[in-house]
């Protein structure tokens, strides 16, 4: 008998095709779930509480609206501090109210978007009404936009909407952005319109195919400092052309790339580079005058590794070095033995991690 839970990720025909196989797609559906999970543990949270919520007080005993004579400025700024239905409402509390929310930059979350009383995760069911009112607020609002976090909505159905969203985002100056396909498919493309919103600061994406190569090396991030890439689909080298157009990057986070990662990286800005639950096949710092912290945690696959670190002067924290895994300082492969000299250490490592096995002793 078939199991009559709904799936929130895995399509009809994905889950047709498993049991075809014979294998159970709610397990596929609760993995999945899972990865999700983790990714937004990983990407910026909102600058409000999720729980915050617009309530009434009893009014003042002497009949005087104190709230409405602060500063506009201060009343943006409590604004902005609220979930978007809740900032919307005010314009109903009185006329010097009325024009508060279009003229704070928009902070929205569609999480807070979902019906009353809904229990996480959100299904398919809810995309058709989430992206909707997503749709009317981007519209509505005109600008700026200050943090925008779209995670709700399985948007294989949605490709219209989303390319609209994209023009509006660049078009009303979106500073910090999180963009979170819910698969299936887990391959979805992002428009190439995306790498042109010169107003970002902040980017993370997840479960999305980057375009090619070509498309990317026409990127203009000009304000960009971190920029997070989450199980995402990728040609070798989009990183690479994703960086080099970032002039002012400061923190680059990779999780779960499926693809072997090979990646040569040089930039005047990085301080942090992680790279975690992915396979990594040479990871190589040609020129990082700025990196302080360089972080390869949770590789998957058994396969040979190679690190390389060229120029990264300011190193501080470095891990994890793990047994079979090969690393090169400068021109010098680091083996068991080898004598230490000036050009084979790192010398500004002060906080160095390593994954062994204690019981064995080639392993320490």
């Amino acid at each position: 008998m078939a199991d009559p839970r709904p799936f929130t990720n895995v399509d009809p025909a994905t889950a047709a095709a498993l049991r075809r196989h014979g294998c159970d797609p709610h397990e596929l559906d609760q993995f999945m779930e899972h990865v999700l999970s983790y990714i937004y543990t990983l990407v910026p949270r909102p600058p409000f509480a999720n729980n915050g919520r617009l309530t009434a007080l009893a009014a003042s005993t002497d009949g005087v609206d104190r709230i409405s004579s602060l500063p506009d400025e201060l009343l943006r700024n409590i604004v902005a501090r609220l979930p978007v239905k809740d900032a919307a409402r005010t314009a109903v509390l009185s006329t010097c109210w009325r024009t508060l929310w279009r003229s704070t930059p928009l902070v929205l979350s569609d999480a807070h978007l979902l019906p009353d009383g809904h229990v996480w995760p959100p299904t398919r069911a809810n995309s058709p009404a989430v992206t909707a009112v997503v749709s009317r607020i981007l519209e509505a609002h005109p600008g700026p936009f200050r943090c925008v976090d779209l995670v709700c909505s399985h948007m294989n159905g949605y490709l219209v909407q989303l390319a609209r969203w994209i023009q509006l985002l660049a078009a009303k100056g979106v500073q910090d952005l999180v963009l979170v396909n819910r698969p299936w498919p887990q391959d979805m493309p992002l428009p190439p319109t995306l790498f042109s919103v010169s107003t970002l600061t902040s980017l993370y994406i997840g479960f999305w195919k980057l375009p090619s190569t070509d498309v990317l090396r026409r990127a203009s991030f000009p304000h960009l400092v971190e920029l997070g890439i989450c199980s995402v689909e990728m040609e070798h080298g989009a990183i690479e052309s994703l960086v080099a157009r970032s002039h002012v990057l400061e923190i680059l986070n990779i999780e779960g790339c499926r693809r072997e990662l090979r990646l040569r990286l040089v930039s005047q800005s990085l301080r942090c580079v992680q790279i975690c639950s992915s396979v990594m096949e040479s990871i190589t710092m040609l020129k990082a005058p700025c990196l302080e912290r360089l972080i390869l945690s949770g590789r998957v696959g058994h396969g040979a590794f190679r690190v390389r670190i060229v120029d990264a002067p300011k190193l501080h924290t470095f891990g994890f070095l793990e047994p079979g895994q090969v690393l090169e300082v400068g021109k010098t492969v680091i083996t068991p033995g080898i004598k230490a000299s000036t050009s084979t250490m790192l010398t500004t490592v002060k906080i160095l991690s390593l994954n062994v096995r204690f019981g064995v002793r080639s392993d320490v």
